[in-house]
């Protein structure tokens, strides 16, 4: 108050602030703390007595955080200073700096203690009261497991069941077997839709029989030989086929020649490309019948290697015509080479050979025809039910490859995004997996007509199949398959595009303007439909 100096320099410490340990940053609680020091200082300083702020560093206890900060009020105080404003002894903080700092040094003390505890301990609890770990493991092992409970059981079957009505229909079946299975699937489960009375009074579908069974829908798939006229099973026909060629030989040398180029020789670009070289040969001997060098033909020659010596056929071709094989010199070399020489009676009948020619480049290979294998059947509930054997269902090597290189496309085809024309287009390529079919044909009398045909064939072959078995074939006609489709015998539509394979019924009408004017004119249509041959042979389904 006397303004003078006092001698003696009294340390007046504000609250030590302890600020942040490890960030080095200051808390609100520290920053409130800081500015009440400054409050002080200036304070004193309005009052007169010179103070100065400072920080000190001190270490507290060993503590991970161990470096605290307080700030100190230095004040220079005379020994008559007094009253509110006397100093505190050296060292001794206020109250709530004591309080401030006893729980700073606790939650320090907690933090280190929730380190060094470790997983599954409690702060109440001391380290050294930790259970064991292994034993609770090997406790939980032991226990069975618990099935899910009945309204878990309903909650997953509800949800799989939306899943499939979301997800797109699957790929059909690949496999022999399964595609077996599943086919039959679907005829069973088309024959409980139809109602039929039979199935409805026992409300069973009958087991699908071994292949070995009598009661197949069909025996097999079988073909007939356009040489001989023969019964053929899938696994003769290219055996006979081959061996009727051969035999034609003594009869039609020319004829046969022609048929073993087209039919034994599968590579049909090579066929072409081998042909048309043999047609450049007889087109140059036609025009030009007085050159000789058109009439030989050098064995040796690098487009005879490479486009007709490979062929089955084109030596037996060659003899047939009237070419006959010698030995001649070549300019510049020292032995003689192999041709083929025409023949001076050959050479006058330029005319057979020009005819020969459009034969070869006309001609077909010898396919055998597929067996329809027509049967009529008496009316039956069991119309709509097909056993169908292996023969319907085996692939050929051609037809695993074609699988296989369908299968590439359609995992290409799943990165991209697709439109419903894109994906009615996969659907019926997914159809032409079948190579054959069985489609019947039900009468307004009941009678069934049955037929084998290609999956690839058109509705008009079916038409046509029918209209040979009518009494009155003149007689316009419709066909509807299954949900009332008509099918139209003008569209250019496949067995497999309509989903008639591997087997279908169909419903046989006439034309509705037809019976109309049969009706018109006072007459009755015909209660016989089929030819009475055809019904003379009918079965029992």
């Amino acid at each position: 108050k006397s303004g003078e100096r006092c001698p003696n320099r009294l340390p007046l410490e504000a609250p030590s602030l302890p600020l942040a340990t490890d960030s080095w940053r200051t808390t609100e609680t520290q920053r409130q703390s800081v500015e009440r020091a400054h409050q002080a200082s200036e304070l004193m300083r309005a009052r007169g007595t010179p103070v100065r702020l400072s920080r000190g560093l001190s270490r507290e206890g060993g503590t991970s955080g161990g470096d605290v900060f307080s700030f100190r009020l230095l004040a220079i105080a005379g020994p008559s200073l007094t009253g509110p404003c006397a100093p505190r002894p050296p060292g001794a903080p206020s109250r709530r700096a004591a309080a401030t700092m006893k729980k700073f040094f606790q939650e320090i003390k907690a933090d280190i203690k929730f380190k060094s505890a470790g997983p599954g301990q409690k702060l109440t609890e001391s380290v050294g009261e930790k259970a064991p770990k292994e034993k609770p493991k090997q406790q939980a092992l032991r226990q069975p497991r618990q099935g899910p409970t009945d309204e878990a059981q309903m909650a997953a079957a509800a949800a799989l069941a939306r899943l499939e009505q979301k997800q797109p229909k699957a790929r059909g079946p690949t496999s022999q077997d399964s595609i077996r299975n599943q086919v039959r699937k679907e005829l069973r489960a088309e024959a409980t839709v139809s109602g039929n009375q039979e199935a409805a009074g026992t409300n069973t579908v009958p087991e699908p029989k071994e292949e070995g069974s009598a009661h197949l829908a069909v025996p097999g798939v079988y073909f007939i030989c356009p040489l001989t006229g023969a019964i053929l099973r899938k696994d003769q026909r290219d055996a006979r086929i081959r061996e009727a060629i051969l035999s034609h030989f003594s009869t039609d040398p020319v004829a046969a020649s022609i048929m073993k180029i087209h039919t034994f020789n599968k590579d049909r670009d090579r066929v072409k490309l081998g042909v048309d070289t043999i047609a450049k040969y007889l087109d140059n001997i036609h025009l030009h019948p007085e050159e000789e060098k058109y009439r030989k033909i050098k064995l040796q020659n690098k487009v005879f290697q490479e486009r007709i010596n490979c062929l089955e056929g084109t030596h037996e071709f060659f003899e047939a015509i009237g070419f006959q094989k010698a030995l001649l010199p070549v300019p510049d070399q020292e032995g003689p080479e192999e041709f083929y020489v025409l023949s001076e009676a050959a050479l006058a009948q330029l005319q057979s050979l020009e005819r020969h020619k459009e034969q070869l480049l006309h001609a077909e290979p010898v396919r055998a025809t597929l067996a329809r294998q027509c049967r009529v059947f008496r009316p039956s509930p069991l119309a709509s039910q097909f056993d169908l054997p292996m023969d319907f269902f085996n692939l050929t090597a051609e037809e695993i490859k074609r699988e296989q290189r369908l299968r590439s496309e359609a995992v290409e085809r799943l990165s991209v995004l697709r439109t419903k024309a894109m994906r009615e287009r996969e659907e019926q390529r997914e159809m032409r997996k079948y190579t054959y079919t069985l489609l019947r044909v039900r009468f307004p009398d009941g009678c069934l007509l049955q037929g084998t045909f290609y999956a690839r064939e058109r509705v008009a072959a079916l038409y046509g199949f029918v209209r040979e078995a009518l009494q009155n074939d003149w007689l316009p006609f419709e066909l509807l398959a299954s949900g009332g489709q008509k099918l139209s015998e003008d569209e250019n539509l496949a067995f497999n595009e309509c989903g008639l394979v591997p087997s279908a019924l169909l419903t046989f009408s006439w034309d509705a303007a037809v019976l109309e004017d049969i009706k018109a004119a006072g007459a009755k249509p015909d209660t016989s439909i089929l030819k009475p041959e055809l019904l003379s042979a009918i079965e029992k389904l």
